[in-house]
């Protein structure tokens, strides 16, 4: 069986965090750097204008509502 990955997010796309401090929150993703560990983290801009930093590996790239 073939293993699906993720898609990586870049910059602009709109993500849901699915695990950690920050799960339940959407936004926008914007500013991905990679730490000096490796880990890759990005600062994700709500609707409201509020921003907070995750790791790219607690979000999920989803499509945006077009509500």
């Amino acid at each position: 069986m073939k293993k699906i990955q993720p898609k990586q997010p870049k910059d602009g796309d709109f993500c849901e965090v699915i695990r950690g401090t920050h799960a339940g929150k959407s936004g926008t993703v914007r500013d991905i750097k990679t730490s000096k560990t490796g880990h890759v983290t990005i600062t994700v801009v709500q609707k409201d204008g509020d921003r907070f930093k995750t790791l790219a590996r607690n979000v999920l790239v989803k499509p945006r509502d077009r509500a």
